[in-house]
């Protein structure tokens, strides 16, 4: 099994799309597999403790799943020969636990992958909706999805002969996914019509940065997702805008990602101090971004209901700091944190164990953020105007 992220602000069954949902985890590292967590992390380094450390037989939060429990269900389970995925998943399910879920050494071994910004599958970003219907949010494209015709609002109603309809969404990933070449039957919903789709699955990659160029010496900075090395990506565009130009940074529809990435990018416009500060059970810890960012260059961040976890991290940072204009409408709200622990039988449970803050002490959990400027689908050209009254392109 792949090195298990340490820390998790993963959106677990969206009711907007994800990219075969096991895209949007988040971690600081790979710590929690080494015990590291246990150690304080020198001051000023992407996360540093700031209180003291939970006791670690302290009861959980409410809402959140007693990992003793979890782990002792899995046990037992398999102990008398049962699965220890289900009965651990029934414990999370009963506590209230609103992110926490378990993952099968496959499911987890895919996550992996997604971290990196690949995966095998049929290029499908789905989302379950309120009723339990499975729907298409978007189909990448040349993906094998795409070259069948798929398109978002179509309604899957079952893989490989199996109703999808009310499963959670990392279930009905695990179906899509498998080896590359390997047939998948799809059962899709369309206008009242029913369809069957037969396609093969591929190694799929995603681009998580994207830039192109405004009139008027505007750079735009599409962030889809905080996969490993679009931090990085987001300080090379930086560095590569035009002199004097502004940009625009658009995190609209992006769910998220490793935190470590979102305080790269965060640090492209910040000069050091603090990103955001969050708790694991009790132990209160901070994020800050690394010293050098562009800080005179005029910035407006993009946002929308789908902008969510380390991307509103980002957000929230940037905001607080005074260092961007936001535009857009009010984001997600995710702000917990979960983290992962590895099960008897080899299953993994990612717990929410905590939240996160902005610079200003703002918990986001629920209540999202608020931009500063309102704006829909007009959202780009409000921006534009944004950076022409801070002097770009005058």
């Amino acid at each position: 099994m792949p090195g298990l992220p340490a820390l998790c602000l993963r959106p677990r069954d969206l009711r907007r799309g994800a990219v075969l949902t096991l895209l949007f985890a988040m971690s600081v590292g790979a710590a929690a597999a080494t015990g590291a967590w246990g150690s304080a992390e020198a001051e000023g380094s992407p996360a540093a403790v700031l209180a003291g450390a939970g006791e670690p037989g302290a009861p959980p939060s409410p809402g959140t799943a007693d990992r003793e429990a979890v782990e002792r269900a899995a046990a037992e389970a398999v102990a008398e020969g049962k699965s220890g995925k289900k009965a651990a998943q029934e414990v999370v399910s009963r506590s209230g636990d609103r992110w926490g879920t378990v993952y099968d050494q496959g499911e987890y071994a895919a996550f992996a992958e997604d971290l990196d910004g690949r995966w095998t599958g049929v290029g499908l970003w789905t989302g379950r909706r309120g009723d339990g219907r499975i729907e298409v949010d978007r189909v990448q494209p040349d993906s094998p999805a795409a070259r069948a015709g798929l398109r978002a609002g179509d309604r899957l109603l079952s893989v490989d002969g199996h109703e999808v309809s009310g499963l959670p969404v990392a279930d009905v990933v695990a179906r899509l996914r498998g080896e590359a070449g390997t047939p998948v039957v799809l059962g899709i919903g369309r206008d009242g019509a029913v369809l069957t789709e037969t396609v093969r699955r591929e190694q799929l990659r995603a681009d998580p940065v994207t830039v192109r160029r405004l009139e008027g010496g505007i750079t735009v900075i599409k962030v889809a997702s905080f996969t490993r090395g679009s931090g990085e990506r987001v300080r090379e565009a930086v560095r590569e805008a035009p002199p004097g130009g502004g940009v625009m940074l658009d995190l609209r529809g992006n769910p998220g990602g490793l935190v470590t990435e979102a305080v790269a990018a965060a640090s492209a416009f910040l000069d050091g101090g603090l990103v955001a500060t969050y708790d694991v059970r009790g132990s209160e810890r901070a994020l800050y971004a690394t010293p050098g960012g562009d800080t005179g260059r005029p910035l407006v961040a993009l946002v929308d209901g789908g902008t969510m976890s380390a991307a509103e991290l980002v957000t929230g940072a940037l905001q607080d700091r005074g260092r961007a204009v936001t535009v857009g409408t009010r984001t997600f709200g995710k702000g917990s944190v979960q983290m992962p622990t590895p099960l008897p039988g080899g299953a993994v449970a990612e717990l929410t164990v905590g939240t996160y803050r902005t610079p200003a002490g703002r918990s986001l959990d629920g209540g999202g953020i608020t931009p500063d400027l309102a704006a829909g689908d007009g959202a780009e050209e409000r921006a534009r105007k944004v950076l022409g009254g801070l002097g770009v392109g005058s």
